[in-house]
């Protein structure tokens, strides 16, 4: 769908502000991330944008991320605010607006250093719908291990929001926005696996994920693997929201 020019009325954000989201999703055991590739150009950037005057950062957060991935609810988390004085790393802003048909003046407020909040954002793959903006032809995943060039210090913000994201293994749970509803407990290893990037002896996930309380066996199986059918899994909402506020104590 053709995205309509925006205004780029400054005088509705707050300037000197912005958020970037870095969108985790699950596919094919490939943690995944979701980047933005910038018309003529061979940039990628993570999706982001200004906060409105007129609503709240939390607001601003969801706003961007449903027009990247179509999504309202998801699991959301700040995990860093980037405040470096060479963020923009000499980016000729006026000649990448040139192209894009707008004449701005050297003392416009984009030009200027800006504060970004960091979110990290985690959903189920196949509920995405990748889409683009103005300024870019190509809303699509990649794996977080093969990220290509990005723009500014957006290869940092990725790189600390994975950090976050293991950390949050240690005292909350992972999986709800990841996985599909009913899924195995060898799947639910594989994407604690992938995540910290190691691997973990079987016997000791399962008995850790069961001791934590979060999961619901089913009577159902997973079938047609060549191996024996295993039983399926689903989050007990109630206690996977619970585990979220409260968190636990351990590390992997």
């Amino acid at each position: 769908m053709k995205q309509e020019k925006p205004s780029l009325d400054f005088e509705r954000v707050l300037p000197h502000v912005s958020i970037d989201c870095v969108i985790f999703g699950f596919h094919e055991n490939q943690l995944r991330v979701l980047l933005l590739h910038w018309k003529n150009s061979h940039t990628w950037s993570l999706p982001g944008g200004r906060v409105f005057r007129d609503e709240s950062v939390q607001a601003a957060v969801y706003r961007i991320l449903e027009e990247r991935t179509g999504l309202r609810e998801v699991f959301l988390q700040q995990f860093y605010t980037f405040g470096e004085t060479d963020r923009l790393k000499n980016t000729d802003f006026q000649a990448i607006f040139a192209d894009f048909g707008f004449d701005l003046e050297a003392g416009n407020v984009l030009f200027d250093r800006t504060v970004t909040v960091g979110y990290y954002a985690l959903v189920e793959y196949s509920k995405v719908r990748p889409t683009p903006d103005f300024f870019t032809d190509e809303c699509r995943w990649w794996d977080v291990q093969e990220l290509p060039e990005l723009i500014f210090d957006h290869k940092e913000i990725a790189e600390k929001a994975l950090q976050t994201l293991r950390r949050q293994l240690s005292y909350q749970p992972v999986g709800l926005n990841l996985l599909p509803e009913k899924f195995t407990m060898p799947e639910l290893q594989k994407l604690y696996e992938t995540i910290l990037d190691k691997e973990l002896d079987r016997r000791n996930f399962h008995k850790r994920m069961l001791a934590y309380g979060i999961l619901e066996r089913l009577e159902e199986r997973r079938s047609g693997g060549a191996h024996k059918s295993p039983y399926l899994y689903r989050f007990d909402l109630p206690k996977y929201q619970k585990a979220l506020e409260e968190g636990w104590k351990g590390d992997w």
